[in-house]
């Protein structure tokens, strides 16, 4: 992330400098057959331009600046332990079966969209119950990072969510529609519980910082009308 801003802002700077010293040479002030208001108005137009272009030069190198500072403190915090995040999702849509169903071709849609989603994410860590469904949904995030699906016990989500807060990793899990809010709410210390059976596009996200702790609903975008 912080490697493509700093390659935005080299790209807008060259084009600054580019558009700065690439004015028309008829129509400088050092042309003889031009009027002279016109050469001064030209003139000035220039400094004008060359102005603004100087703000908007320092202002972008700034905030390039920043992001960049506060991207190293992150993950230092990171590094260190006491800062990350926890994400949990329900499975994608599955096929209309009764022993262990897979995903329909809109969950499998759904699952590569979610992946998208996490590509930026610096996950450490992938659990998922042993459903297929389950395992399918992680998947295509698991793939793309290069990284391994771990399981976990839904009938124990105490125990689980005792060991997601002590492992202190950026983490993935996901679950079904009776356990996914559940478990969000132990780890957010508030009343969560089931949601209904349609529900396919919240993303809880848990973020931990010391003893504190943030709990944000997201939802995905994704519509298999699309």
């Amino acid at each position: 992330m912080i490697a493509k801003l700093i390659i935005i802002y080299n790209y807008i700077w060259n084009m600054k400098n580019r558009k700065m010293f690439n004015f028309d040479q008829k129509n400088t002030f050092f042309d003889q057959k031009t009027p002279i208001l016109v050469k001064k108005t030209s003139f000035l137009q220039k400094k004008v331009h060359f102005f603004k272009l100087t703000i908007m030069g320092r202002l972008i190198k700034y905030i390039t600046i920043f992001i960049i500072i506060l991207g190293f403190h992150s993950c230092i915090l990171s590094q260190d332990g006491e800062f990350f995040t926890i994400y949990l999702v329900r499975h994608s849509e599955k096929e209309v079966s009764l022993n262990d169903p897979p995903l329909s071709e809109c969950g499998k849609l759904r699952s590569e969209s979610l992946s998208h989603f996490f590509s930026d994410v610096p996950l450490e860590i992938i659990y998922s119950t042993n459903y297929t469904r389950t395992k399918m949904t992680a998947l295509p995030t698991a793939t793309s990072k290069d990284m391994r699906i771990t399981e976990y016990n839904p009938n124990q989500l105490l125990d689980f969510s005792k060991l997601l807060i002590d492992s202190k990793k950026n983490t993935l899990v996901v679950g079904h529609s009776n356990t996914t809010g559940v478990l969000a709410g132990l780890l957010a210390d508030k009343e969560i519980g089931e949601f209904g059976l349609d529900v396919y596009d919240r993303i809880y996200q848990v973020t931990f910082y010391k003893k504190k702790r943030l709990l944000q609903l997201l939802h995905s975008s994704f519509n298999c009308d699309d």
